[in-house]
């Protein structure tokens, strides 16, 4: 093969390829007639094909990165099963480009058969699809070919390589471990031309400014910031109908969680370093004052009850009944032994199942950050639409018989993430839950990853039900002290991902806010999400949603 580095012929097409997987991607050509495939590292493809070909192949791989398809515990899945591998591709590459759609070329789009791409909602689903017996139409040639081995091979390399980097940095430096990480996440001395996109050489800068969101940071910001911290707005306001996503599951590497009498330590993702900050925020649980005098609207619950109906309903099992699914042996021996003593036997010896028992807790994690004070298209705050589609949820699924609990947050630095409990678990919804709610005001900044963690254990510890769901509530500007928006957006995404490899579902909302949804794509990962000009349109979105992350967290329970 050719070197990596060329860039005489395919290597030119490395900026596309890392822009849609968003990571560094080399492109190297594959010897005559050798299908497109991808060692996460660099895509290979046939340098004697046309341009057009070569970029369809080419977005094919690149969005497979980027849309989870090739993480490890679903490459190791198909490794030395080339025949799973194809049926596999056939059905994760037309999801993984609908996913990957508004970063795709014209061309790259007529690929996509939306039909096949709405059988499967996560690289496991694409899995099981093709374990299954249904018949599986082979992938496209531009599909290019998925090689479980090498990729495997690439992703030890790649581990082995960050270890001994960093146990090297760390013992010739001789500094402590949080110090070596910092330093190694802040060094701006790096090649230039090195990581073109989401690196911190002078390209991987400028092409971050070039791909930002809508909102930059800019202005003065309070005296003793470490940063700006006022956000400016452009684009257009209100949407006049909700965007939402049902996107990927990916997989991460599980952090440990360490309990202290100032509060919990939870680890955060360095996206620039790419490994775990060990111990990194402490979040603390403060008491949320009650406003008596509160008042505020709350969205008529009737339609989004009625969308919930039957959501995370669970089986009750009934014994002796006229008719049902198994046989209950109790009443069949007791009716024997009538039998056989001259009286008339009883006939209802069935055990009928029937979804009646609610088996659903879920957490609301409302975001209370200064941000969130900025006016919504409809004349009100974000806060104050978020606050009450808050509320709206958490009675709407109350009365439903769920386990809910609410919860809001905002921070200021690393050490100060505070979380205040509006209504626990087992607490009742009543008037003094509401003086809570009305008394929270917006203000500091938002640590959404440490926010989503300290939500995550909350659910597991206290939730109480075999399905668990985080919704959170959120403008999708996740900043702070030392957390600027990329790297805020990758601990973000690792945290949401963290959680639903635990078994808890996550769905992610944006009410009011004009964020637009490159950036909440950025911030919220491949979790559901969706954006709506105000919490009266949540009926119209929550239900599918809600059903597609219970999925995603029952996949993620049966895979473990």
């Amino acid at each position: 093969m050719a070197e990596v580095g060329n860039s005489d012929g395919v290597g030119r097409l490395g900026l596309l390829a890392s822009a849609i997987a968003r990571r560094p991607l080399h492109v190297a050509p594959t010897e005559p007639g050798e299908a497109t495939w991808t060692d996460g590292n660099v895509v290979y493809l046939d340098a004697g094909k046309d341009t057009r070909e070569q970029i369809e192949t080419l977005a094919v791989q690149a969005s497979l990165l980027a849309a989870g398809s090739l993480d490890h515990p679903i490459v190791r899945a198909l490794a030395r099963r080339p025949t799973l591998a194809r049926r596999y591709l056939a059905v994760e590459g037309h999801r993984a480009l609908t996913a990957l759609e508004p970063l795709l070329p014209p061309s790259v789009r007529s690929l996509i058969r939306p039909d096949v791409a709405a059988a499967s909602d996560s690289p496991s689903a694409s899995l099981s699809a093709a374990r299954s017996d249904r018949a599986i139409v082979d992938p496209p040639a531009r599909f290019g070919t998925i090689r479980p081995q090498r990729l495997l091979a690439s992703l030890r390399n790649a581990e082995k390589s960050r270890t001994q980097e960093h146990i090297a940095r760390v013992q010739g430096n001789r500094v402590p471990l949080e110090l070596a990480e910092e330093a190694a996440a802040d060094d701006d001395t790096q090649d230039p031309f090195a990581s073109p996109v989401g690196g911190r050489g002078a390209i991987g800068r400028w092409l971050a400014k070039l791909l930002a969101p809508v909102r930059q940071l800019s202005g003065g910001g309070s005296p003793g910031a470490d940063a700006p911290t006022h956000w400016t707005r452009s684009g257009r306001r209100g949407k006049s109908h909700p965007l939402f996503s049902i996107a990927t599951t990916e997989s991460v590497d599980e952090p440990t969680v360490e309990k202290g009498a100032e509060g919990m330590k939870y680890p955060e993702w360095d996206v620039h370093g790419r490994h775990y900050r060990r111990d990194w925020c402490t979040v603390r649980e403060v008491e949320a004052k009650a406003k008596a005098a509160a008042r505020f609207p709350v969205p008529d619950r009737t339609g989004l009850r009625r969308s919930l109906t039957r959501l995370g309903l669970g089986i009750d099992r009934y014994h002796r009944q006229a008719q049902g699914d198994d046989i209950d042996i109790d009443a069949v021996i007791e009716a024997r032994i009538k039998m056989l003593a001259g009286s008339a036997p009883d006939e209802a010896v069935f055990i009928n199942s029937i979804r009646r028992r609610r088996d659903l807790s879920v957490l609301i994690l409302l975001d209370i950050s200064g941000s969130s004070a900025e006016p919504a298209a409809t004349g009100k705050t974000v806060h104050e639409e978020q606050r009450a589609a808050s509320a709206a949820l958490m009675l709407a699924l109350h009365e439903l018989g769920a386990r809910v609990a609410l919860y809001a947050y905002h921070s200021q630095g690393r050490s100060a993430v505070s979380v205040m409990p509006v209504k626990r678990f087992g607490e009742n919804p009543g008037a003094l839950v509401l003086q809570r709610l009305g008394g929270l005001e917006p203000g500091a900044y938002s640590r959404l990853g440490a926010a989503i963690r300290h939500g995550t254990a909350l659910l597991q510890d206290h939730g109480g039900m075999p399905r668990q769901v985080l919704i959170v509530l959120s403008d999708g500007l996740a900043y702070d002290h030392g957390y600027e928006p990329v790297y805020g957006a990758g601990d973000a995404r690792h945290a949401l991902g963290e959680a639903r490899r635990q078994g808890v579902g996550c769905l992610c909302l944006s009410v009011g806010a004009a964020t637009d949804g490159e950036t909440l794509r950025r911030v919220f990962g491949s979790s559901a999400h969706a954006t709506l000009p105000a919490p009266e349109q949540l009926s119209q979105v929550l239900g599918p949603l809600l059903r597609s992350a219970i999925r995603a967290a029952d996949v993620r329970r049966r895979v473990g």
